[in-house]
């Protein structure tokens, strides 16, 4: 029987939620610890170590109060919870099965290396397909498989930082502390289909509802972004997700809705069965540090204009006065 928890770590999985919810339910978490790191966009670790007494709870019932809180004020949110005693095992709980669960990894170090035994290696951080790939040309398919490998043998195929890591995370070790941090500045939107979409050009006309949104958002808060990232989850509940640089820091439409049709392209989803899209805008940064790029072509400056004035009645009547065409596919 495994012991009760004495380091309590928590993770939270939210799933697609509105940033803002994310930060309110980031928020809620700190009225049981202030040892909170969030992990965006749809995550958070959360050290309960400290509270259990002040709560007189175990920690499994102190997450259980947890989740009816959330449960209690977003009852449309359904996130996956995972204890154990370090983030590496109570990130693997979490999502060892569908939201909406509180599960738990043992805290004993032989019960934890049992219990990630039969998983496939790639459950564990680091373990990337390439990495993957090399080691199931030997026939180690399993964390168990890698976990009852000597050492020596992993450092020939993977070089001795990688081998030392996951020889380590595959017996459930994890020496990481719950970093208290605030989130790295991004901004996101989401769109979640009524039914799952198999059709791409639906998929690519929420897509460009989604940049523009986007880039009325980043404009009105005078912000300016790096990079941007999209998340598309299926009917299966995975997901992929892509990043790519921005040219130039900016916020202008046409910029972000180009880099997002190519993030999209790049998937080549044909017909997966879509649920959800989420395009965030990262490494965000101050409108007037913006370097716009002299270009000899007047169609970029018209559209500047326009994008303007687009701003400026959607101000006055609404935002969904002015949209692009395709968007309303």
């Amino acid at each position: 029987m495994s012991r009760p928890l004495t380091r309590a770590i928590l993770y939270l999985h939210f799933g697609p939620v509105h940033e803002t919810a994310h930060h309110e339910l980031t928020a809620l978490l700190g009225q049981f610890t202030p040892i909170i790191q969030s992990c965006p966009p749809d995550a958070a670790l959360a050290d309960l170590s400290g509270a259990l007494r002040l709560f007189d709870r175990d920690a499994r019932a102190l997450a259980a109060l947890i989740r009816l809180r959330i449960a209690a004020l977003y009852g449309d949110t359904t996130p996956a919870l995972g204890l154990g005693p370090n983030p590496l095992l109570a990130k693997i709980a979490a999502t060892n099965g569908p939201p909406g669960a509180l599960r738990t990894a043992p805290s004993n170090p032989g019960d934890a290396a049992a219990y990630l035994a039969p998983m496939p290696l790639g459950r564990l951080p680091g373990a990337g397909p390439t990495t993957v790939r090399a080691l199931d040309r030997l026939g180690l398919t399993t964390i168990g498989h890698l976990a009852t490998t000597p050492t020596a043998t992993l450092e020939r195929i993977l070089g001795t930082s990688t081998s030392r890591r996951l020889y380590a995370a595959a017996h459930g070790i994890d020496p990481t502390p719950v970093r208290p941090a605030a989130p790295a500045p991004t901004l996101s939107v989401n769109h979640r289909f009524p039914r799952d979409e198999l059709n791409p050009q639906r998929q690519h006309s929420a897509l460009l509802a989604l940049a523009d949104e986007l880039g009325l958002r980043l404009r009105t808060s005078h912000q300016i972004a790096r990079t941007l990232t999209l998340t598309v989850r299926y009917a299966d509940r995975s997901a992929t997700t892509r990043s790519r640089a921005l040219a130039e820091p900016t916020a202008h439409g046409r910029a972000l809705i180009d880099t997002t049709h190519a993030l999209h392209q790049s998937l080549a989803l044909q017909r997966a069965r879509v649920r959800n899209l989420t395009l965030r805008a990262e490494s965000l940064a101050s409108a007037d540090h913006a370097i716009q790029q002299l270009t000899l072509d007047p169609t970029d400056e018209r559209l500047r204009r326009l994008e303007a004035a687009t701003d400026q009645l959607r101000g006055r009547f609404g935002r969904n006065a002015v949209r692009p065409a395709a968007a309303w596919l």
